[in-house]
């Protein structure tokens, strides 16, 4: 493994991963062998809020999205000391986006070529797309201009969803699911189908896109600042910035919640605030311990996840890890009263899944895209 990697970045990419990969199945079920006010609340962060609203669950996708972002400045820099010239590096963030799509199409069916009822949107197609879109502002605009764009972008999506609602659905709250211009725009020019309100709407549609934009450009701001040499600022006060922008972002989002709710759904502006505070305190957390202190030996865990993210992500959708899970630990399950058996499957299909992973790891077999 490169010694000059951001082990950090590597480390907290597993650890959001890890809860896809059915830590928050496990945690659920160990909450259910204990209940009570907390264990329920736990067991309740472990899932998506409907709608208004932020769990621990509507945090894995932007911190994902937002640690897309803090790789770029590394491979940006990397790509300029091996001479790479600008055309190339425009072509490569086009089309790493343009994969990202084609993957989450992939992820959501494509290939049953059953072309009305493919879902188009996908996790991985946002991802692409906010992150293409905030790769190409980040080589084209330096930073006065980006925080520019980032804060023009927050205000006027705010304003958009605030005080237009959907056309076609006449009296409805423009912040509700019915009555939302998100779904409309998807309604009008998203090809194939819509997943929420009997096809009216997607959480992964084109007009949200546009403030995830602003979630990988927090993520791109945040390894610019890691990026600084040493003697010029400390890993400690990089770690300070970081957690100071993590309270700003933290105040904005709940001053103006009032006004645009917190909304996973929506993307809306004070998410971004929310999800980007959190995303921001994770990361000076783990840049602090790992690469700052140097303790990094009970990252590896982590590390083999984060390292093939897009692989375990994928893999989940073919093949069947609890089909392999129930081969070697089924029997131990049935030997368990119920409650204890879903907690047996569910370590049973985590560890399957991280051998998996460790398996690839130990051959230095990456996914990259």
């Amino acid at each position: 493994m490169n010694s000059n990697r951001l082990q950090s970045l590597d480390a907290l990419r597993g650890f959001d991963m890890f809860f896809i990969m059915g830590l928050s199945g496990l945690i659920t079920a160990l909450c259910a062998l204990a209940p009570c006010g907390f264990t329920e609340e736990l067991a309740l962060q472990m899932k998506h809020v409907e709608w208004d609203g932020l769990r621990h669950h509507d945090t894995i996708f932007p911190l994902f999205l937002f640690l897309a972002g803090v790789s770029f400045p590394f491979s940006y820099a990397r790509q300029r000391e091996m001479g790479a010239s600008s055309a190339k590096i425009y072509w490569k963030i086009v089309r790493r986006g343009i994969v990202l799509v084609l993957l989450g199409m992939v992820y959501n069916g494509l290939f049953k070529l059953d072309f009305d009822s493919l879902r188009c949107a996908s996790v991985l197609g946002r991802i692409g797309l906010a992150w293409m879109f905030a790769a190409l502002l980040f080589v084209s605009c330096g930073v006065k201009a980006r925080v520019a764009i980032s804060v023009t972008i927050l205000i006027g999506y705010a304003l958009l969803i605030k005080f237009v609602g959907a056309p076609d659905v006449e009296g409805a709250d423009p912040l509700s699911m019915q009555g939302n211009l998100v779904g409309y725009i998807d309604r009008l020019f998203m090809p194939g189908r819509l997943i929420y309100d009997g096809g009216r709407f997607d959480p992964e549609g084109l007009l949200s896109t546009l403030p995830a934009v602003v979630t990988a450009m927090l993520g791109m701001f945040t390894g610019e600042l890691i990026r600084l040499p040493e003697q010029r600022l400390s890993g400690n006060r990089k770690c300070h910035y970081m957690v100071g922008a993590a309270v700003v972002l933290a105040l904005v989002a709940i001053v103006f919640d009032g006004f645009v709710p917190v909304n996973k759904m929506l993307w809306s502006s004070t998410f971004v605030c929310a999800v980007g505070a959190y995303s921001l305190a994770m990361m000076a957390l783990f840049y602090y311990i790992v690469d700052v202190r140097g303790w990094r030996s009970w990252t590896l865990p982590f590390r083999v996840v984060g390292m093939n993210s897009i692989t375990i992500y994928l893999a989940q959708r073919i093949i069947n890890f609890g089909g392999i899970s129930t081969f070697f630990f089924g029997g131990v399950a049935k030997l368990c009263p119920e409650q204890w058996a879903t907690v047996v499957h569910s370590v049973g299909y985590l560890l399957v899944s991280w051998l998996f992973l460790y398996f690839l790891y130990r051959k230095k077999v990456f996914l990259k895209v």
